[in-house]
C-alpha cells in the first residue's frame, strides 16, 4: 500500500526564506513545477530531474521540505529512505511542497533560518539535546556536543544540521600514521595556511579552504561546531584535544578574521573510517594545473594520483566534481558564457572590418544559433581559392551539445581554408537554410560556384533556392550515399558483399566516361539488383564525375574540413565563447604559418600542385601527336583522345577534372612547344595561395575580458542540456540479437545433431 501512495510534489526554486514573527518559514518568490511521484519514485532519477527541471548543476542540489504541521524545520532528502518517509509523512494530504536549494543559496541564507534536518536522524544519533544553539557564545564551545555526519551535511545534534561542503574521504591516521605518513606530500605552504589570530581572508570559503589544506598538511581531522556564513568553529575531531579556531566576518564586508585560536595538539591523530573532511574545491585547486595541460583527465586517473601524491583517497563522485570546479575556474561558466555572446559578436565586427557575426535567440531569448565568418576567410576563398566549397556539420559533446556547420575551401594546395562557421542548439533543415543565407550575404560574387554537400537535411532544397540567382552546382557527398545505399538495403547481404558494392559505387562515381560508369553499376548489378536500381534513382548527375557539369577538382566527400574542426568534437564542456576564441587563434596561427611556408617558395605552382604536373609529364614521351583542324589535335597511345587547347580539353576528361593539363595535352604542348605551366589553374599558382592568405585575422579581446553592456539582451543557454551521467543503452532490437546456431544433419542417416564423419550408424550393402 506504501508503494502506492501518490504524491502530486510541487517544485520550487528560485525564492527566498523569511522568517515570521512566530518563528515559522515562508517561501517568497522563484518558479515552481508539479510532479507525480510515488513510493517507486527513485531519490536519483527524482534529484536528476529536478537538477534538470531549474538548470542547475547536480551536484550543487539540496532537496527539503517541511513536516505536515511545522513550518519551523526544514527536512533534507538525500536518498531513497528518505524519500518515501516524505511521502508517507504526507498521506492524508494530495500534495507536498518540495523546496530545491544550491549550495550557493544554502551558504546565503543558512544563517538567517533555523537549518534543515535529515528525516532518517532520532534522538540515539543526537547525542545532548540544546535548546538555542544558535546562541551559544562564539568564545565558548562545549566539548560533549556530539556531531552527526550524514550524507553531505554535518549536524550538530538531533535539531540543528550545519551547512558545509560536501566531505571527501582521506586515509585515517592514527597506529599507522608513520607508514602513511611518506605518502602525503602536500605542498610545504600548506602547513602555514593558517598563522593564528588576526589572519584575514577575503571570504568564508577562502578560510575553509586554507583550513582543509592546513589540516591535510599537518596531519589530523577535524570537525565543525559552528559553520555558517558569519561565523565559523573548528575543533579537532581527537577527544580531549585543546586544537580550536574560531573566526568570524567583519561587520559589512566579505573579510574572515581569525579571533581565537589554540594551535596545540595533544593527540596523535584520530583513527576513523570516513578520514579527513574536505572540499571538492581542494581536489580542483590539487589538480588545476593538469586539467589545464591536459583536458581529456579522467576522474580514474584523478583517484589513482591523488592517492599516489598525497594519501587521499576519494570516491570516483569527488574526483568527477573537482574536475568540474577546475574547469569552471579555468574556462568560466559553460551557462554565463552565453550571455557574453553580443559583446564577443560586436567586438569581432569591430577589430575586424568586413567580418560577419550573427547572433539569433530565440522568443524566450535562449540561445539558438551564432554565425561567423572573418574578412580574412572571405577575402581569400574570393581572391585565391577554387569556386568550390563543402558543407558539413560536427557534433559537440558541451554541457548543452549543439552542433557546429562549417563552410571550408580548399587552397592553391589542397589545404583545408576555413570560410565561415555556425554553431546552432540542434541541426534541422531550417538551421542549414539560415546558414546559406548567412553565408550569401557575407560576400558577393557572380561566379559558379560548386557545393559538395549531402543530399539530405534539407540541403539539396536550399542550395537551389539560396543561390537560385547563381550559377550553382551541388555535388552529393559520396561517404554519405554509401552510407545511405548499406542502411537502405532490405535484402540479407553479408559484409563482403556490401564492401564490394560500395567499392564499385565509388569506382562508378570516379569514372570520367558514361561507359566506365556503366561497367561500374554493371558489377552492382550483378551482386544486388536492389543496389543497382537505388544507384540508379539516387541522381548520378550530382556525383558520378562522367555526368557532373561542376568543378569539384576529384574532390568527392564533405568532410573536407575535418582536417581543421576535428578537435571540436572532443572539446568536452567548453564554453562557447571559448570554442569561438579557439577557432580564431586556430584560424590567425593556420593563416600566419601558411604565409611564412609560401614566402619561401620559388616555384610557379604550389608544392602538392608541382608534384602532381610532373607526374603527368613523365607519360607523355610515348604519345603521338597529329593536328587536327584549329587547335584540336589527336593524341594516340593506349587510347584515342582529342585535345582542344582553345576550351581546355581532352576527351579523356583529367584535364577538366582535376584543373591541371592531362599527359594527352602536355604532348600536344611540347609537340607546338608551349609551356604547360600556361594553361594550368591560376588557382595553383604561388602567386593566389599568397593572396588567399595574404589578410590576416585582428585578435578579439579574451574571453575574461568581455564587459556586458546594459542596451545588450541576456542570453540564456539552450534547452537541449546533456543529460548528466553515463548515456543511456540503445535498446537490443531483433537484429542484434545473437542468432541461433543450426544444428547439423547427417547425410548418411538423415538425423539431426552430428556430420556424417562422426556418425556412428553401421550400413550393411545388400
Amino acid at each position: 500500500v506504501m508503494a502506492e501512495k501518490k504524491v502530486i510534489a510541487i517544485i520550487q526554486s528560485g525564492g527566498e526564506f523569511e522568517t515570521n514573527q512566530d518563528g515559522s518559514l515562508s517561501y517568497r518568490g522563484g518558479d515552481a513545477h508539479a510532479r507525480e511521484i510515488d513510493g517507486k519514485t527513485k531519490y536519483t532519477d527524482f534529484k536528476v530531474e529536478v537538477a534538470e527541471m531549474f538548470n542547475s548543476n547536480l551536484g550543487s542540489v539540496s532537496i527539503k521540505y517541511f513536516l505536515p504541521g511545522n513550518k519551523k524545520t526544514l527536512i533534507t532528502i538525500s536518498n531513497d529512505k528518505d524519500l518515501e518517509c516524505m511521502i508517507n509523512f504526507h498521506d492524508d494530504s494530495v500534495t507536498a511542497n518540495i523546496y530545491v536549494m544550491t549550495e550557493e543559496e544554502v551558504a546565503t541564507q543558512g544563517s538567517d533560518m533555523p537549518a534543515s534536518r535529515s528525516s532518517r536522524t532520532t534522538l540515539s544519533e543526537a547525542g545532548v539535546l540544546v535548546d538555542d544553539p544558535l546562541n551559544v557564545t562564539d568564545d565558548v564551545v562545549d566539548d560533549t556536543t556530539r556531531l552527526v555526519i550524514l550524507d553531505d551535511t554535518i549536524h550538530v545534534d538531533a535539531r540543528i544540521v550545519i551547512p558545509t561542503d560536501i566531505p571527501l574521504s582521506f586515509p585515517c591516521v592514527g597506529s599507522n600514521y608513520e607508514n602513511i605518513e611518506k605518502h602525503i606530500k602536500a605542498p610545504k605552504e600548506w602547513k602555514s595556511n593558517i598563522t593564528g589570530v588576526g589572519q584575514r581572508f577575503n571570504s568564508v570559503h577562502e578560510f575553509r579552504e586554507a583550513l582543509r589544506k592546513y589540516a591535510v598538511a599537518h596531519q589530523f581531522v577535524f570537525k565543525y561546531v559552528k559553520n555558517d556564513c558569519h561565523r565559523v568553529t573548528v575543533t579537532c575531531k581527537a577527544e580531549g584535544c585543546p586544537w580550536i579556531i574560531h573566526a568570524r566576518k567583519l561587520s559589512n564586508t566579505q573579510v574572515f578574521r581569525i579571533r581565537k585560536m589554540n594551535a596545540t595538539h595533544t593527540c596523535e591523530g584520530t583513527t576513523m573510517t570516513t578520514g579527513y573532511l574536505a572540499s571538492k574545491n581542494l581536489v580542483a585547486s590539487i589538480i588545476k594545473e593538469k586539467v589545464k595541460v591536459q583536458p581529456n583527465y579522467r576522474p580514474k586517473d584523478i583517484l589513482n594520483d591523488i592517492k599516489q601524491e598525497y594519501g587521499i583517497e576519494l570516491k570516483y563522485y569527488h574526483a568527477w566534481a573537482g574536475k568540474e570546479i577546475a574547469k569552471e575556474q579555468l574556462h568560466g561558466s559553460c551557462k554565463d558564457a552565453y550571455n557574453q555572446l553580443p559583446f564577443l559578436c560586436e567586438k569581432i565586427m569591430k577589430t575586424n572590418p568586413g567580418s560577419l557575426a550573427t547572433l539569433i535567440t530565440k522568443e524566450d531569448l535562449s540561445f539558438h544559433r551564432l554565425f561567423v565568418s572573418f574578412h580574412a576567410s572571405l577575402f581569400g576563398f574570393l581572391q585565391g581559392c577554387r569556386p568550390l566549397l563543402f558543407l558539413d556539420s560536427t557534433p559537440l559533446k558541451s554541457k548543452y551539445q549543439g552542433t557546429l556547420l562549417k563552410a571550408t575551401a580548399a587552397d592553391g594546395d589542397d589545404g583545408v581554408f576555413p570560410v565561415a562557421f555556425a554553431i546552432i542548439d540542434a541541426e534541422t533543415d531550417d538551421h542549414w537554410h539560415w546558414f546559406l543565407v548567412q553565408l550569401k550575404s557575407a560576400f558577393s560574387t557572380a561566379q559558379s560556384i560548386t557545393f559538395v554537400a549531402d543530399r539530405e537535411k534539407g540541403l539539396r532544397d536550399s542550395i537551389a533556392y539560396v543561390f537560385h540567382d547563381l550559377n550553382v552546382h551541388h555535388g552529393y557527398c559520396l561517404r554519405y550515399l554509401s552510407e545511405q545505399l548499406v542502411r537502405e538495403l532490405k535484402g540479407q547481404y553479408s559484409d563482403e558483399a556490401k564492401r564490394l558494392m560500395v567499392e564499385d559505387f565509388y569506382a562508378a562515381a570516379y569514372e570520367p566516361k558514361p561507359v566506365g560508369f556503366q561497367r561500374c553499376v554493371e558489377n552492382i548489378k550483378s551482386i544486388s539488383l536492389e543496389a543497382y536500381n537505388w544507384v540508379m534513382q539516387s541522381e548520378p548527375v550530382h556525383w558520378a564525375n562522367a555526368f557532373f557539369q561542376g568543378a569539384r577538382y576529384n574532390h568527392m566527400t564533405s568532410n573536407f574540413g575535418d582536417q581543421f574542426y576535428s578537435w571540436a568534437s572532443e572539446a568536452h564542456d567548453v564554453p562557447i565563447t571559448l570554442m569561438v576564441d579557439a577557432i580564431q587563434s586556430k584560424l590567425m596561427e593556420l593563416i600566419y604559418t601558411r604565409q611564412a611556408d609560401s614566402n619561401q617558395w620559388r616555384t610557379r605552382l604550389t608544392p602538392s600542385m608541382e608534384e602532381k604536373l610532373e607526374k603527368e609529364n613523365q607519360k607523355f614521351f610515348s604519345l603521338r601527336v597529329a593536328k587536327s583542324a584549329g587547335n584540336k589535335f589527336e593524341v594516340c597511345g593506349d587510347s584515342f583522345e582529342v585535345v582542344d587547347l582553345d576550351h581546355r580539353d581532352c576527351s579523356c576528361k583529367g584535364w577538366q577534372l582535376t584543373g591541371l593539363p592531362c599527359c594527352h595535352a602536355i604532348a600536344v604542348m611540347n609537340c607546338i612547344d608551349c609551356s604547360p605551366y600556361a594553361y594550368c589553374s591560376r588557382y595553383f599558382t604561388t602567386d593566389s595561395y599568397r593572396l588567399t592568405y595574404s589578410e590576416s585575422i585582428n585578435p578579439v579581446s579574451t574571453v575574461d575580458g568581455l564587459v556586458r553592456k546594459e542596451s545588450m539582451v541576456t542570453v540564456t543557454p539552450p534547452s537541449t542540456r546533456r543529460r548528466p551521467g553515463r548515456p543511456p543503452v540503445k535498446p537490443l532490437g531483433p537484429q542484434d540479437l545473437p542468432r541461433r546456431k543450426r544444428k547439423p544433419k547427417c547425410s548418411r542417416c538423415k538425423v539431426i545433431g552430428h556430420k556424417k564423419s562422426t556418425c556412428k550408424e553401421l550400413l550393411f550393402e545388400c
